[in-house]
C-alpha cells in the first residue's frame, strides 16, 4: 500500500493499493519534488466520479504505467472535495490551456507547483506517451518549461479576478431584463433546461428565474421554469423509485443520468422545489421534496446526524446497475401490475438505454392524462404505481449498493440544513425542523471550533482543536446562510448570533479590503495563487453567498460595515452578470433584492409562529422574517407587547404595524 493508506478520504483510499507511489497533498511530497528536481503530477478527482474510476483501472492500476509515473514524477492524489483550493488552481490552468475542464483532472507541474501541462481523462497509451514527452521536455528544455509556467501562472492569477469599482451604481429593472434577454437563447423550450446535452439541474439558475418571473410578471419565463421543474422530476435523472437526483443527464431529455448522487445537488433541489411549491402549489413539487428528503435521510445521513457527501455512479463495476431493471425482473416482481407500471415509466422489452435489456424509468405523461388514456381513475393509477414502487424498492435494497463517500463536509451540510429549513417553511412538517435542528447541533459541535473557526471535514477520529482547521470561504458562507434560515423558522436568536460570529471570522481571514472581494482561502497555507471564487456554478460561488448573507445581516443587526462590503462586492461583479446570467445567477438574485427591496418583517406577540406560518403561504421571496416575544434585535425593540403585530420595513422605512397577514403582504409588495 502507498502513502494514501493513512487517509480518511474515501477517494484517496480507493487509490491506496495502486502501484503508483501516490502522496497526499502536503509538505512531504512538495519538498521531495524540490529535493529531487522532479516534476509533480497532480491528479484530482472524487469518489463518485465515474471517469476517475475508469482512468484508475486503465492506468493507475497498471504496473508498467505506474513505473513511468514513479520514475519521472512525484505523484500527488487530491480529493477535490477535501481540497477545493488545490482543485481551483489546477482547474483554472487546464481551462486556460484547453478551454475545458472536468474530472479526473491531471496537471503536470514544475517542482515549485507551477503547472506546465494538463488535461482531464487520458487513455492509457496516450497517458504514457504524454508522461515520457513531458519528462524529456523538462530535462532537455528546463528554461522553456519555466517560461511557460510563468505565463500560465500569471493567467491563473487573473482568472476570475475582479476590478474594484469605487463609484456607486444605480440598478434598475432594465438591468434584470438585459440579463434574462441574453440568457433566453440558451433555453430548451421543448425539454426544459439549457442547451443540448449533457444537462445539469443548476438549481440556483431556476431559483433566480422563478423569482424573476414572479417580480417581473413574465409568463414566458414562468413557463420555462415550470417546464424544467416538471421534466427533471419526470426524468431518469430523478430516482423514480427511491427519490433524489443524479448529478446530471447525459442526454437532452433528462432520461439517462450520470448516476452519481451528490448531497449538494439534492440539498439545493429541496430548496428549489420547496420554493416552487409556495410559488405555484403543484403537488409534484411537494412529492419531490418529500422523496428527496427521505432519500437523504435514508442513504446520506450519519448516525450522529451529519450528512455524507455522495453515492457512486457504479455498483459491481457497472454504471447504473443498482438503479436499472429488466422487463423480466419487473414481470416477476410486479406480476399483473407490470404492464401498467411499464407504460407509466416507458419500459421496453429490450431496454430503453445503452445497457442491454435494462430500463431507466422516466415519465412522459401527467397522471390525469395517462389515467384517461388507459381508462382508469387517477386514484387507481397512483395506488398501483405506489404499490409497485414499494416492491421494487425492496428488491433494489437486496442488491450490491453503490459506494458511499462518507466524508462530511461543512459547506454541503450548510446547503442541506438550508434545504430542510426551506422545506419546513413550505410544508410546516415538524419532522423537517427537528432534523434541521439536530443537523445544526452537529455542525456547531463537530464542525466549529471553540475559537469560532470552521473545520471543513468532520473526522470522528480526530481530537477536536488539536490542529488549526482547514476550511474555505464556502464552508463559512453556506453555514452562515443556513443559520440565518434556521433563525427565520425558529426565531431563536442564538442562530443569528452564531451567523454573525462566523461572518466576523470570515471577514477577518478571507476579505480582501483592497479589491473589495473575499479570497477563497484564508491566510494559512499559500499556494501559487490566492484566488477568489466569483462565478456561480452548480453550487453558488462563495462570494455571492457571502454577499447575500452580509446584506441580510446588515438589516438584522443594523450593521453598516456589512452593508458596505456587500454593496462593494455587487458593484465589482455587476458588469459581468448580464454577459452570462447562468454563471452569475446568485449575484442576479442579490441584484434583484436590491432593485425590488429586501423587506424586513417583524412578527411580535404571543401568536408569532402562527403568523409566521401564514406569511410563508404567500410567495414573497424578497423578505427576511424576524420575531418572537423578546426585544433582542434592533427591529424588535419597543415593538413587543401583548398583541400580535406585524411590522414591515423597506429601505430603512417602516410602515404602520398591522394585525393581519393580508395587510402585511400589501406592505411587502408595495
Amino acid at each position: 500500500m502507498n502513502r494514501l493508506a493513512n487517509s480518511s478520504s474515501p477517494y484517496l483510499l480507493q487509490h491506496a493499493n495502486n502501484p503508483v507511489d501516490w502522496f497526499p497533498w502536503g509538505p512531504e511530497a512538495l519538498q521531495k519534488a524540490k529535493d529531487e528536481n522532479k516534476l509533480i503530477l497532480v491528479s484530482i478527482g472524487y469518489s463518485a466520479c465515474h471517469w476517475c474510476h475508469v482512468m484508475e483501472h486503465e492506468s493507475f492500476e497498471d504496473e508498467a504505467v505506474a513505473a513511468v509515473m514513479n520514475e519521472h514524477f512525484v505523484c500527488i492524489k487530491v480529493d477535490r472535495e477535501e481540497r477545493p483550493d488545490v482543485d481551483q488552481i489546477y482547474m483554472s490552468a487546464v481551462q486556460l490551456m484547453t478551454g475545458r475542464g472536468g474530472w479526473p483532472l491531471n496537471c503536470i507541474c514544475l517542482p515549485d507547483q507551477r503547472p506546465i501541462y494538463g488535461g482531464t481523462y487520458f487513455r492509457k497509451n496516450d497517458w504514457t506517451s504524454l508522461l515520457f514527452n513531458l519528462a524529456d521536455f523538462y530535462q532537455q528544455k528546463p528554461d522553456e518549461a519555466a517560461d511557460y509556467a510563468d505565463k500560465l501562472t500569471a493567467g491563473i492569477k487573473q482568472y476570475e479576478s475582479v476590478t474594484f469599482v469605487k463609484d456607486a451604481v444605480e440598478y434598475t429593472k432594465a438591468d434584470l431584463e438585459k440579463i434574462v434577454e441574453n440568457w433566453k437563447r440558451y433555453f430548451d423550450t421543448e425539454e426544459g433546461g439549457m442547451g443540448n446535452s449533457p444537462k445539469f439541474p443548476m438549481p440556483n439558475n431556476w431559483l433566480f428565474l422563478m423569482r424573476y418571473a414572479h417580480y417581473m410578471w413574465d409568463g414566458n419565463i414562468a413557463n420555462i421554469v415550470t417546464l424544467t421543474l416538471k421534466k427533471m422530476a419526470y426524468g431518469g435523472i430523478y430516482d423514480q423509485i427511491g427519490g433524489g437526483f443524479a448529478r446530471y443527464s447525459v442526454d437532452k431529455v433528462w432520461h439517462i443520468p450520470h448516476f452519481e448522487k451528490m448531497l449538494y445537488d439534492n440539498a439545493q433541489l429541496i430548496s428549489l422545489y420547496a420554493e416552487a411549491y409556495t410559488w405555484q402549489g403543484d403537488d409534484l413539487y411537494k412529492q419531490v421534496v418529500e422523496e428527496t428528503i427521505d432519500f437523504v435521510q435514508r442513504e446520506l445521513m450519519s448516525p450522529d446526524l451529519g450528512f455524507y457527501s455522495a453515492l457512486d455512479a457504479d455498483s459491481e463495476g457497472v454504471e447504473g446497475k443498482f438503479y436499472s431493471f429488466s422487463k423480466a425482473e419487473l414481470d416477476e416482481v410486479l406480476g399483473i401490475d407490470a404492464q401498467l407500471f411499464g407504460i407509466y415509466y416507458n419500459v421496453t422489452e429490450h431496454g430503453n438505454w445503452e445497457e442491454e435489456e435494462t430500463n431507466v424509468f422516466f415519465r412522459r405523461d401527467d397522471d390525469e392524462e395517462l389515467a384517461a388514456k388507459i381508462g382508469i381513475s387517477t386514484k387507481e393509477l397512483r395506488e398501483v404505481i405506489q404499490t409497485c414502487k414499494v416492491k421494487l424498492m425492496a428488491l433494489r435494497d437486496g442488491r450490491v449498493r453503490p459506494g458511499l463517500d462518507n466524508k462530511i463536509l461543512a459547506s454541503w451540510n450548510g446547503l442541506m440544513l438550508r434545504g430542510l429549513c426551506d422545506a419546513y417553511k413550505a410544508f410546516d412538517k415538524p419532522e423537517y425542523l427537528e432534523l434541521a435542528l439536530k443537523n445544526a447541533e452537529f455542525i456547531t459541535k463537530q464542525l466549529i471550533n471553540a475559537d469560532g473557526k470552521v473545520n471543513r471535514i468532520y473526522n470522528a477520529d480526530a481530537v477536536k482543536g488539536d490542529a488549526d482547521p482547514i476550511a474555505f470561504l464556502d464552508d463559512y458562507a453556506n453555514i452562515i446562510d443556513a443559520f440565518i434560515g434556521l433563525y427565520e423558522v425558529t426565531f431563536d436568536i442564538s442562530w443569528l448570533e452564531q451567523a454573525k460570529e462566523l461572518t466576523n471570522v470570515a471577514i477577518e481571514h478571507f476579505y480582501d479590503e483592497a479589491n473589495g472581494i473575499f479570497f477563497y482561502t484564508d491566510d494559512q497555507e499559500q499556494l501559487i495563487a490566492r484566488k477568489s471564487e466569483i462565478m456561480d456554478g452548480v453550487i453558488p460561488s462563495s462570494n455571492s453567498v457571502m454577499a447575500r448573507n452580509l446584506k441580510k445581516l446588515s438589516l438584522v443587526f443594523e450593521d453598516e460595515r456589512y452593508e458596505q462590503i456587500a454593496a462593494q462586492q455587487l458593484r465589482n461583479i455587476f458588469t459581468l452578470i448580464a454577459k452570462y446570467g447562468s454563471s452569475y445567477s446568485n449575484w442576479a438574485i442579490l441584484l434583484q433584492e436590491e432593485i425590488f427591496g429586501l423587506a424586513e418583517v417583524a412578527v411580535t406577540g404571543p401568536e408569532f409562529q402562527d403568523i409566521r406560518w401564514e406569511l410563508e403561504q404567500t410567495y414573497a421571496p424578497n423578505k427576511i422574517i424576524l420575531g418572537g416575544t423578546a426585544e433582542n434585535l434592533p427591529l424588535l425593540q419597543n415593538r413587543v407587547g401583548e398583541r400580535t403585530l406585524i411590522y414591515v420595513c423597506k429601505n430603512k422605512t417602516c410602515g404602520l404595524p398591522v394585525d393581519n397577514v393580508a395587510d402585511a403582504l400589501k406592505q411587502i409588495a408595495g
